[in-house]
């Protein structure tokens, strides 16, 4: 059964967007049933009453809503100079399970913005690929100081690449708190911007013996997070 995003269930009809995607894509027609979500935490079914590629009409016949689950992971990471690779890296992040995704720019960063609008619709079409009530939130670039002064999760931890670090994210990480994940540019953090960290509460951590790419670090340790959640 296709699922929708649609932020306001109570217009009764998709954007031109989605009833394109429904007639001229998926074909649905009168009569056919649709689940709806509004990315904060509604699920709903309803009967499509009129099939129009401009702005396709619906009737809601059953509603839920799905709680957020007891724990929050936000990512905060400096965007690679290739986008493609963020956007790769958004997409799963969305599918695996994540609350907020924040961009952050480092001394050593080859990245100065990121298409934020871009990046929002390939969070949505993530979040209807893999049947989510809840929309992850995007933020736009910040320094990487303004970044540490504004955060509020209890749990906090910079990846950094340390051979002499023994301490994992996974053995590190405790279940069902909200918690932040700081990954650097492709060329690490500075000592000075880990010194920084630590200042404002981070825990340095290692993610694993090998040397990863920026955006194969984040998705690891959304894994890496979440796996600890779900193990409890």
């Amino acid at each position: 059964m296709a699922l929708f995003y649609l932020p306001d269930f109570n217009s009764g009809h998709f954007s031109q967007e989605e009833s394109h995607h429904a007639v001229k894509v998926l074909r649905l027609r009168d009569g056919d049933t649709i689940e709806l979500t509004d990315g904060q935490g509604h699920f709903c079914k309803a009967t499509i009453t009129k099939a129009d590629d401009r702005a396709t009409a619906f009737q809601i016949t059953e509603k839920k809503f799905i709680a957020r689950r007891p724990y929050a992971i936000h990512l905060a990471i400096a965007p690679t100079k290739n986008i493609d690779r963020m956007e790769w890296m958004v997409e799963k992040c969305t599918e695996i399970g994540v609350e907020k995704i924040s961009f952050i720019q480092c001394k050593t960063s080859e990245r100065p913005s990121v298409p934020i609008d871009r990046l929002m619709k390939i969070t949505v079409s993530a979040m209807k690929q893999s049947k989510q009530a809840w929309l992850p939130k995007l933020v736009d670039m910040v320094p990487l100081k303004a970044f540490l002064t504004a955060i509020t999760e209890d749990q906090r931890f910079i990846a950094y690449v340390d051979e002499s670090n023994p301490n994992h994210l996974s053995s590190e990480v405790k279940p069902v708190s909200n918690c932040v994940l700081l990954v650097g540019p492709e060329g690490d953090f500075t000592s000075e911007e880990l010194s920084l960290a630590i200042e404002n509460g981070f825990r340095k951590v290692s993610l694993g013996p090998n040397r990863l790419r920026t955006e194969t670090a984040g998705v690891y340790g959304v894994v890496a997070i979440s796996t600890k959640n779900l193990a409890g």
